[in-house]
């Protein structure tokens, strides 16, 4: 394990501090502001050298004590995957220029928050997946989730996973802006709560599967559990329900029962209305059995918002490993209406298993269940190995320049390209005006294209779950976020703005809308986030058989696009759109199946175009299975792009077209999510339109299509009759 905290930098200082219930929450002094600053939870004597943002800094430094201990005991070793939940991505850098004026898009290169898992991976040699999960304050846990089932699947053996997130504008006058923060620090399950104190921190956790557990295994990752309240964009649902769902989930998953416990940490931010969800939701979960030790550190550190789950994991396993309870600081006299009363000094005590919560913005829960490694289980674990599977699709949809799916149809049918901005009537044609007046660009996209993928099916059961994936996020947010904050002189902005500029926005209103109450994840990944969402979506389909919904959309900003995208700044007009996929876990009599089928990042790796030829089944599966490939390059990344293509046609002796989607659609993240819903059209006719490969319409004869990524990720998503 990793961690540096308030607390202080590393497990050693994590536990002494732990010990000696050290408050670390005092005045903001990392940015200037106009008015006494608030109490945070800052690291001190952390200093940023290289080009790098703090949050960039900040998951290095946990990754490699994670890693180096790894490398004491197991003679070194790369990790197969790495798996990292984030919220602000190199905002503290894009404050500062945003407030300079700066426009040269150099300066905003590590803005995105895929750069600060690449950037990991780069340093401790990833030659696999790199994947970046959104979900506001439960990333860091879903992170946890995703590489459980990964590990699981079999994909990989080893995976570096966790959270980050660092102080900044963005959450310091964002949650002040909610009236979310007390001024005196948070003092979490107290009577006399007011809110929280924002913080900052990084944690990550080596995981390996194994049969038996290493010499070196501190823990048991033995389960988790994901939810969504469908309730509300930043409130949580108020009895508690979502969380409550996630905790009984990530009890089953684990293959225990609730008196198995022996410690809760808390998600406890110290807000009235979370505090109150949250003890409402374990007391349900415990019904009439008397409550386990339990406490929230937030009181101590803050809120690290993207680092909270990855941090209480560390923070529960040390509990587990050196045989204490951290305190509840802050706690001063108990509230009669939450019925809990945490443990309020440091408590030595045997602890075997711990349930770990972390709750976020747009009602995404997340609940770990962590336990001494156990050699010997007298239950029944979980079993593994379990094969992602394909989905099979029941409906689409898509948005480009051209206008919704039959336009864009329509368009490249007739050899003419689709890209540009979605026109604002062809997004309003599937949802209400006054249903979304309080949304803005992306999140009404979204929710337009995950109506119309289910309009488009013959089901009329709704979707469980909902898997997003975007490069950006909400920019007509973020953008005015800090328009407003440094037109005031630092001193107002706008709360609507704030919980919109969040990435999973987007996939809280869809869930909302359609009272989808499973795993709501949201993917930031850059130009494959679709990918990682799909990706996410197969790992959990062993699950549950209920329909799910897998969106990828983007918008143009007139601003900040060509600011943060290199590629969009290449593009020969301003395009957006995206893409959404109704689905449902495949059986044998399924037809039109889609299934993620290779994803790895390309910066170490150079033997990835062997690996994805090999993963595909090789040459001759190829041709046999498919008619058309569709191959997305980035503009930013196309020199790299088109050699790795060359290798995988050289490879493969590929005679089928091959045909260039953005030269259609346009440069924009989430293309490939419109790529694989022209792909479905494209097997449910039985042909690729002629004018798309400059040639006659091509019959595909029983065969499928592949869409291929490359640049710095390779990827590969199967689309087959």
């Amino acid at each position: 394990m990793g961690i540096i905290s308030p607390f202080g930098r590393g497990i050693s200082d994590t536990i002494d501090a732990i010990r000696k219930a050290k408050r670390e929450i005092k005045p903001l002094h990392l940015f200037p502001t106009t008015e006494t600053p608030l109490p945070v939870g800052e690291i001190s004597s952390f200093s940023v050298t290289d080009d790098i943002s703090r949050t960039h800094a900040l998951a290095l430094a946990a990754a490699q004590e994670a890693m180096k201990e790894e490398g004491m005991k197991n003679g070194g070793g790369s990790p197969d995957a790495v798996i990292i939940g984030i919220t602000t991505g190199g905002m503290p850098v894009t404050e500062e220029l945003f407030k300079k004026g700066v426009v040269d898009p150099k300066r905003y290169r590590n803005h995105s928050t895929g750069t600060i898992a690449e950037y990991v991976a780069r340093r401790v040699g990833c030659k696999g997946p790199v994947l970046t999960v959104s979900t506001a304050c439960s990333s860091g846990s879903v992170a946890l989730k995703i590489a459980l089932e990964m590990l699981r699947s079999g994909r990989v053996k080893k995976v570096l996973a966790g959270g980050v997130d660092a102080l900044c504008r963005l959450t310091y006058h964002g949650f002040h802006a909610l009236q979310l923060v007390d001024a005196t620090g948070a003092h979490p399950f107290d009577k006399g709560r007011r809110g929280m104190s924002v913080g900052e921190g990084a944690a990550m956790l080596l995981l390996t599967a194994a049969e038996v557990p290493p010499e070196n295994a501190v823990a048991e990752l033995l389960g988790a559990g994901l939810s969504c309240d469908a309730y509300h964009p930043a409130s949580p649902h108020p009895a508690g329900a979502g969380a409550q769902r996630a905790m009984r989930d990530a009890l089953t998953d684990a293959g225990i029962l609730t008196e198995d416990i022996d410690y809760i940490h808390l998600h406890g931010t110290g807000t009235i209305d979370n505090d109150l969800a949250e003890a409402r939701a374990v007391n349900a979960l415990f019904g009439d059995r008397p409550l386990p030790p339990l406490s929230s550190i937030k009181g101590s550190v803050g809120h690290s918002l993207a680092a909270a789950g990855a941090i209480g994991a560390v923070v529960s396993t040390l509990s587990i490993t050196q045989g204490v309870i951290p305190a509840n600081t802050g706690f001063r006299e108990s509230d009669p209406g939450l019925r809990l009363t945490p443990v309020i000094n440091p408590t030595e005590a045997k602890v075997n298993t711990v349930l770990v919560n972390a709750f976020g913005f747009g009602g995404n829960n997340a609940a770990l269940v962590i336990s001494r490694p156990r050699v010997s289980k007298d239950f029944e674990a979980p079993i593994c190995d379990v094969k992602p599977r394909a989905f099979a699709v029941l409906g689409s949809s898509c948005f480009t320049g051209a206008g919704d799916a039959g336009q864009t149809m329509q368009r490249i049918s007739h050899g003419e390209g689709a890209g540009g901005i979605v026109p604002s009537a062809d997004i309003l044609r599937f949802i209400s005006e006054k249903y979304v007046r309080r949304m803005k660009r992306l999140c009404r996209t979204g929710l337009s294209l995950a109506v119309s993928a289910c309009n488009d099916s013959t089901t009329e059961k709704p979707p469980a779950s909902v898997f997003f994936g975007t490069g950006w996020g909400g920019l007509s947010e973020t953008h005015e976020f800090l328009a407003k904050l440094f037109a005031s002189d630092e001193r107002f902005t706008s709360p609507t703005d704030f919980v919109g500029s969040v990435h999973n926005a987007t996939a809280g209103h869809v869930a909302i809308h359609f009272k989808a109450t499973g795993p709501n994840v949201t993917m930031t990944g850059g130009d494959c986030s679709f990918e990682q969402a799909l990706l996410s979506a197969s790992l959990f389909a062993h699950n549950s058989d209920d329909p799910v919904l897998v969106i990828g959309a983007d918008e143009y900003h007139e601003k900040l696009s060509p600011l943060f995208d290199a590629s969009v700044a290449q593009g020969s007009v301003p395009a957006d759109g995206g893409g959404a996929l109704y689905l449902i876990p495949a059986t044998s009599t399924s037809s039109l199946l889609i299934y993620p089928s290779f994803f790895s990042y390309a910066g170490n790796n150079r033997k990835c175009i062997t690996e994805l030829v090999n993963a595909l089944g090789g040459g001759e599966r190829i041709k046999d299975k498919f008619g058309a490939i569709l191959a997305g390059i980035p503009a930013a990344q196309h020199k790299k792009g088109q050699a790795q293509l060359g290798d995988f046609l050289s490879i493969t002796g590929y005679p089928y077209p091959v045909i260039d989607y953005r030269r259609f659609v346009g440069e924009f993240a989430s293309a490939s999510a419109v790529a694989a819903v022209l792909a479905v059209s494209f097997v449910k006719a039985g042909i690729v339109p002629g004018n798309i490969c400059h040639q006659s319409p091509v019959p595909l004869q029983e065969r499928g299509v592949l869409v291929l990524g490359f640049g710095n990720y390779i990827t590969a998503v199967e689309i087959r009759p």
